[in-house]
């Protein structure tokens, strides 16, 4: 007699059941996130997000892309006609805008003050660019006359930076680089990851060619979505390339025909986070740019002097602080990682610890979007008030 095998084949395979696992509905804690990224998004945006699916080129579709894509030009205050998000997260615009715009021995100068601008030049020289660094110290910012040096010196196609360095906290001032740039005829290519939506930017007014950004900061969205935008000298280095861009999934004469006036299909996009982002950014343009940065400049001024009166000392001069996030020295004798996880653990509070050289050395403090609220501020300077102290004695 032959027996019947307890689980039947599937034409020539035996199904195996190694890896099934039996789980729960997910279950994730509430968390406070004022570390360097994400966010807590705004409940709105979440609705948002919630909302039944309607397909990539269905018409209603197709309109809310316009509105993105018009709302995006507000937030960086150009009139960029390739605007458009990325379907990925920050990096991917990141990457677009080197991917796009890099031929094999281009030359592009980055201007490194902190970890996202070393990124830069890696990915810069992925793409096969002969790849040159000007270096501040993490905590510094460069100026005028050392950009204009280097300019002279290497005689870039592209000059690449950072405007708000997440790793560091600092704010670089952009008055006069982008007519540099112009005058040693290079592309500005600016990184507004931690900037857009929460402090001044004005892509048009500094003559910036090409900036990328990401949802989950300032614009109060998760994160999954990456702001891009090219310029007009952009797109004519784009259009003159002598071979296809080497990313197709970047490659922005493809998505350009998708989010441009012609909607022919390129990828399925992810159309929740399109809902979400709308959202985010219909938020900002109802509580008006100007009124989104003071907010954050006043939440930050609050931070600034609750940590001081504590006897936290902040890494960065105040004149180049970002509002949106602060890099705060861990005292002598802290464990600063023990810290950040009794907040997280006990208190459902994330800090961040810092990156590269400044690793162990600094927490990072972020308030931005929906996060920046004076409420979130006394909170965290109340905890750090009552609970660093023991801290302290742990390690002395």
């Amino acid at each position: 007699m032959v027996s019947t095998p307890a689980r039947p084949p599937v034409g020539d395979h035996q199904l195996s059941e190694a890896h099934r696992c039996t789980l729960g509905p997910i279950a994730t804690p509430d968390r406070l996130l004022l570390g360097p990224g994400p966010s807590n998004a705004h409940p709105t945006v979440l609705q948002a997000l919630s909302r039944t699916p309607i397909g990539h080129l269905d018409p209603l579709y197709v309109e809310l892309m316009g509105e993105v894509q018009e709302l995006l030009r507000y937030a960086w205050q150009t009139d960029n006609r390739l605007t458009i998000p990325m379907s990925g997260t920050g990096s991917a615009a990141m990457e677009a805008t080197l991917a796009n715009t890099v031929e094999p021995g281009d030359k592009v100068l980055v201007a490194v003050k902190g970890y996202f601008g070393l990124r830069l030049a890696d990915m810069a020289g992925r793409y096969r660019a002969e790849v040159a660094t000007i270096e501040r110290p993490w905590g510094e910012a460069f100026t005028l006359e050392e950009i204009e040096a280097a300019l002279q010196h290497h005689r870039p196609a592209i000059l690449a930076m950072v405007h708000a360095e997440t790793s560091t906290g600092v704010c670089q001032p952009m008055e006069g680089i982008g007519e540099l740039c112009r005058q040693y005829d290079c592309l500005l290519l600016l990184d507004t990851v931690t900037s857009l939506g929460a402090i001044p930017v004005f892509l048009d007014d500094w003559k910036v060619d090409l900036a990328y950004s990401c949802s989950q900061k300032g614009l109060s969205c998760p994160p999954g979505l990456g702001p891009f935008t090219m310029g007009p000298r952009a797109e004519a280095k784009l259009a003159a390339r002598r071979d296809k861009v080497p990313n197709w999934y970047l490659d922005v004469s493809l998505l350009n025909q998708y989010w441009g006036s012609n909607r022919v299909y390129h990828h399925t996009a992810p159309v929740n986070m399109n809902f979400g982002m709308r959202e985010a950014l219909r938020l900002l343009a109802e509580e008006g740019l100007e009124n989104a940065w003071a907010r954050h400049r006043a939440n930050a001024e609050r931070l600034w002097i609750g940590l001081e009166r504590l006897g936290l000392e902040p890494h960065v001069p105040e004149e180049l602080r970002l509002p949106t996030l602060t890099t705060v020295r861990i005292p002598e004798g802290v464990d600063g990682k023990a810290f950040s996880l009794h907040l997280l653990n006990t208190h459902g509070i994330e800090v961040g610890g810092g990156l590269g050289v400044l690793a162990g050395k600094v927490w990072r403090i972020g308030l931005m979007g929906f996060n920046s609220r004076a409420e979130n501020v006394d909170r965290l300077l109340d905890l750090f008030e009552a609970e660093l102290p023991a801290f302290r004695s742990a390690a002395a």
